[in-house]
């Protein structure tokens, strides 16, 4: 099969970014003695740099990684909390808001990205915090090259930026703005991260004491005071009104990211690894669990009956994410009956040769499913255009993305594994922060306004995140790390990418740059938290008979552009100590490095 650039294999080490620049300097790491944590770390801090359109420092990340010392998988929720003073009765009582909006102060949780990177590079790194910034640092004082997506979300918020967000304006069109293929810097971030290292070091600290410290002044320091600060003065949102931020330096200080054990479902001879069902991660392990009572090896895979089977699948693991999942700290999630091979057998039953037009929530250990307005879904999906800085489309007929996310995956040779799925706080969600250089995330918009909800609102709960990285093992060791960008395509890319891989052989780069697809049947989890039954989007590779014969089965099917779908990366370990690995070509950002 011909594929737009080869499964790179070696034995020293890989890394697979959505940006070659990152995949670079994570490779750089590896090289000069870095493990495969220092390496992810750098490139994470790295891709907040050169990807400022898709993720930030004020923003979330997830990681799930693989210590080969200690031979365990560990999640690291980088996904911070609703503030102490967010509320249900603020946001509908004092505010008279009926949903969170999408961009702004408001829907603003503690960020979690720099605590995630720092805990992994705290408990199992080897390099100084000043070592693995120094990339990103350099970058942002010096300039990195510009991709034409950057400069296409700025020109699209541009009026935003001009009339309600003048600080970002003042990082973002001075000199007229950025231009494709010209080196673009952020000498306020340079600063802040050379303030964050100034005040972590101190004669005598050993790495921890550094990394520690630099954690106290990012969450209990300089950093936290200015963004409580800045976000006291409202601004414009996707409401239409001007609203300060519930964010305060006291929620930032309570704070830390926290470390887990992942959920595991075993799946036609490996073990999938997921978040919590914090995340949406879950309802891939779902989508596995129906479409392993399904001959999938005997399917074409870019045919008909395999894009129908997985997008039926589908629909019935979101409707079951929109219905339970949530913070397990908040809210009993019956993941373990979600599941199960009883209640899988149970909603496998309900596919059938037609699609389903309807809205599908099980009732697992005979829970009623509460709060899903399908109807009102449909409305606002209808009556509502995406506002500028929401949601997470990497798929954008209007040119620019409103804001989407970025994913590493790293394997070095001591068997260590990264998935890390960096997202948020990109330059059009919030209005920047002067003394700082970034802005804040939005991922609170996902809340539902009813505290008895399991994603509903309340103080100190996670939005259940779209952000999903993955694992997988095989024999009980790490075999596979790989994920995407792409909200609500994150956990529907990658169960097609690895049931390419394991039911018809395919290996990372084929499966990456076969045609993919998706739905947009269930209900967004991004503002206007719309709903389109039956929608399929295909990429524009698939056969017209393949659409035609979707369409016949009650899909409405759509054919999209020829490289439109998907933004997977991945890195895989052979038992003979070889490493693989690949990237999407799509959007021509990704790549993967290694020897």
């Amino acid at each position: 099969m011909f594929t737009t650039r080869p499964e790179i294999a070696g034995t020293f080490g890989a890394v697979a970014s959505t940006h070659w620049l990152a995949s670079q300097v994570g490779m750089a790491v590896l090289e000069r003695g870095g493990n495969a944590f220092d390496a992810a770390a750098a490139a994470g801090f790295t891709l907040q740099v050169v990807e400022p359109h898709l993720n930030g420092p004020g923003g979330d990340c997830p990681i799930i990684l693989h210590d080969a010392k200690l031979g365990q998988q560990r999640v690291i929720c980088g996904q911070g909390p609703a503030p102490a003073g967010l509320t249900v009765d603020l946001i509908q009582s004092k505010l008279g808001l009926d949903m969170m909006p999408g961009t702004g102060f408001l829907a603003a949780p503690i960020p979690g990205a720099f605590d995630a990177w720092a805990s992994m590079l705290f408990h199992h790194g080897t390099w100084r915090l000043r070592d693995v910034l120094a990339f990103a640092i350099s970058y942002a004082r010096h300039g990195a090259h510009m991709v034409p997506r950057i400069a296409q979300t700025v020109a699209s918020v541009r009026p935003l930026f001009e009339t309600e967000w003048t600080s970002s304006a003042a990082i973002w069109l001075r000199n007229g703005g950025p231009q494709p293929g010209q080196l673009y810097a952020n000498p306020v971030l340079a600063d802040t991260y050379e303030r964050v290292l100034r005040e972590a070091e101190a004669p005598g600290r050993n790495r921890e004491a550094e990394i520690q410290a630099a954690r106290d002044a990012w969450y209990s320091g300089f950093v936290a005071e200015a963004i409580e600060r800045f976000g006291r003065v409202p601004a414009m949102d996707t409401s239409g009104e001007r609203h300060a931020g519930a964010l305060t330096a006291q929620d930032m200080a309570n704070w830390r990211a926290g470390i887990e054990k992942p959920l595991a479902y075993d799946f036609m001879g490996t073990t999938v690894l997921k978040c919590g069902p914090w995340s949406q991660g879950p309802a891939m392990l779902q989508t596995l669990a129906l479409l392993s009572g399904f001959d999938i090896a005997a399917m074409d895979p870019v045919g008909d009956a395999f894009v129908h089977h997985v997008a039926e699948s589908m629909k019935l693991a979101f409707a079951d994410r929109e219905a339970f999942y949530g913070d397990p700290d908040f809210t009993d999630v019956p993941i373990e009956t979600l599941l199960s091979k009883a209640y899988t057998d149970a909603r496998r039953a309900l596919i059938s040769h037609d699609a389903s037009l309807e809205f599908r929530p099980g009732n697992p250990d005979g829970l009623p499913a509460r709060g899903v307005d399908y109807a009102a879904a449909i409305e606002r999906a209808e009556a509502m255009a995406m506002a500028a800085g929401t949601g997470e489309p990497t798929v954008s007929r209007l040119g620019a993305s409103g804001g989407d996310t970025c994913h590493v995956d790293v394997i070095d040779r001591h068997g260590n594994f990264v998935s890390a799925t960096p997202s948020a706080g990109w330059l059009q969600s919030s209005p920047a922060i002067p003394e700082l250089g970034f802005c804040l995330g939005t991922r609170c918009q996902m809340f539902w306004l009813d505290e008895s909800l399991p994603n509903g609102l309340k103080p100190g709960k996670r939005p259940r995140t779209t952000l999903s990285p993955s694992m997988v093992l095989r024999d009980g060791q790490p075999w596979l790390s790989f994920g995407t960008p792409g909200g609500e395509q994150q956990d529907q890319w990658q169960p097609i990418m690895l049931t390419r891989m394991l039911a018809h052989g395919f290996n990372i780069q084929e499966a990456i740059d076969l045609p993919s697809f998706h739905s947009e049947h269930w209900v967004s989890s991004f503002w206007p938290r719309g709903a389109k039954p039956g929608k399929l989007v295909l990429e524009g590779r698939f056969a017209a008979e393949v659409l035609s014969a979707l369409r016949a089965r009650g899909h409405k099917a759509e054919m999209g552009g020829d490289w439109s779908e998907g933004r997977l990366t991945g890195a895989r370990r052979e038992g003979d100590g070889q490493i693989f690995a690949g990237a999407n070509p799509r959007g021509m950002q990704g790549y993967a490095v290694g020897r």
